[in-house]
């Protein structure tokens, strides 16, 4: 849970809690507005999300539950000035995992953070992911598509595990090449792509829907055709 995305509008608040985390090792990005988080998490995969209710331009329970309309794993950690048990129960119910009221000493944040990382290791006893009608199971490292088993290799099996893990997210080709290869992009070269078209023609052979899309510019993104 190292990688976080914090969304927050007042300045002061987000630069106090950014410095704490990098000075704990984590790495952050930060949005202002309902709008801007949504586009930075379409962008990349987070660890934490951790967001304010009282957004410019949108209520950050409102943005908890869109979120949670593609994405049920990322933990989220709302921030508040309101002590209403009402305003929490919201949250909760909204898909958020857990609750901090402001003003907070930073070092209660950190144990928060702590706890959903714990309990997020907890629930990796869950081995079978499921899109649609693929599924890894990442004890055997099988995959199969509506039961019919697919071979991959170690490099595309890990690239589809990557996929999985982050569905209807776009997947940068520099993000790619980190956690798959363990490696910085070459912008002169097209080893990304050509492992793409290796797993695409895999787990979209012989099926009427395509599941991995190109995003020109950005990346690649693991969805429903429709969608």
């Amino acid at each position: 849970m190292n990688h976080i995305c914090l969304i927050e509008d007042e300045q002061k608040v987000a630069a106090f809690i950014c410095k704490g985390l990098e000075e704990h090792g984590y790495t952050v990005k930060t949005a202002n507005d309902g709008l801007s988080a949504q586009k930075l998490i379409s962008q990349e995969p987070f660890d934490l999300l951790i967001m304010d209710v009282m957004l410019p331009d949108t209520n950050g329970i409102e943005l908890c539950r869109h979120i949670r309309l593609t994405d049920g794993n990322t933990p989220i950690l709302m921030l508040t000035a309101l002590n209403q048990v009402h305003d929490k129960v919201s949250g909760l119910k909204a898909g958020a995992d857990d609750y901090l009221v402001k003003p907070f000493h930073f070092s209660e944040l950190l144990a928060r953070i702590e706890a959903l990382q714990r309990r997020n290791k907890n629930t990796e006893g869950n081995h079978l992911l499921v899109f649609n009608d693929l599924k890894l199971d990442t004890w055997s490292k099988t995959a199969e598509r509506d039961g019919k088993k697919i071979t991959l290799t170690a490099k595309e099996y890990t690239l589809l595990e990557l996929f999985m893990q982050n569905p209807n997210k776009i997947l940068s080709r520099e993000y790619i090449a980190e956690k798959v290869w363990e490696i910085g992009f070459d912008t002169g070269t097209n080893f990304i792509d050509v492992y793409i078209n290796y797993l695409r023609k895999k787990i979209e052979k012989d099926f009427k829907s395509k599941l991995i899309h190109t995003v020109i510019g950005m990346g690649y993104i693991l969805k429903q055709a429709n969608k």
